[in-house]
């Protein structure tokens, strides 16, 4: 008698199940985010169409522009949270913490004034640099400082901070507004959570700013650190290593 074979072969298909759920998820949801502005700006387009009223019919312009801009800051941060993950590696070339720094602060200070709220730059020194990707550690830092004017009261003080200690670099920003729930805290850094989704979406925040930060610090080799009280403020550290040079 011929002897018989049997080949068996196993796979382990839960990792991929994991992935696809991910990405199901991750459409579902950005098909609900795109869903009420498009739907906003549809009916909005179709009102103005039909009023003969010169002062309402600016009323109505003034909210397309805002919808819009809202579409307009999803696909931007889309955008950026995409190509962030896709460059697990990014290029490491030596960058001085004060420029990302300073950067971040132009970059939001526009919206600081709209709000009154002062932007405190305390950059260390002297100046030192990390290892990475420019662009990203802007990306990050921006989004910092975005939220934190986003959530302080009129006329109040954000600060970022940078110092160095124990092999590590970090930038701090710090505001004195909402602060966040303690329930809250272990799902800030997931795609379009909102704590406050009212407030969060009539700032026209798209709810992948902490997102951003997180992939941002895990390309770094770094992580991200909250200490956040409701009602009395937030404090996000960006923890990155030193370049060997630097470490004691």
């Amino acid at each position: 008698h011929r002897p018989l074979g049997v080949n068996a072969i196993i796979e382990d298909v839960s990792e991929r199940r994991r992935l696809e759920e991910i990405r199901r998820d991750f459409v579902a949801n950005v098909s609900h985010e795109l869903k009420t502005p498009m739907g906003a700006l549809g009916l909005l387009a179709e009102t103005l169409t039909m009023e003969p009223n010169p002062t309402v019919a600016q009323r109505l312009a003034s909210r397309i522009h805002t919808e819009a801009f809202r579409v307009s800051r999803i696909i931007d941060d889309l955008l950026d949270l995409s190509r962030i993950e896709s460059e697990e590696a990014p290029p490491r070339e030596p960058i001085y913490v004060n420029l990302v720094m300073a950067e971040a602060v132009e970059r939001v200070r526009s919206a600081a004034e709209q709000r009154r709220i002062t932007i405190e730059l305390d950059e260390p020194d002297p100046p030192v640099h990390v290892l990475g990707d420019r662009r990203q550690l802007v990306s990050a830092i921006h989004s910092l400082l975005e939220n934190a004017v986003t959530f302080s009261y009129e006329g109040s003080v954000v600060r970022v901070a940078g110092s160095q200690s124990d092999g590590k670099i970090q930038l701090a920003v710090t505001d004195t507004g909402v602060g966040i729930p303690a329930r809250d805290l272990e799902r800030i850094f997931e795609r379009f959570y909102r704590v406050d989704h009212g407030r969060s979406r009539d700032s026209g925040g798209t709810g992948l700013g902490l997102s951003i930060v997180r992939h941002v610090a895990s390309n770094h080799q770094g992580h991200v650190e909250v200490d956040s009280r409701e009602g009395e403020g937030s404090t996000f550290t960006l923890v990155l290593p030193r370049p060997p040079e630097y470490s004691a």
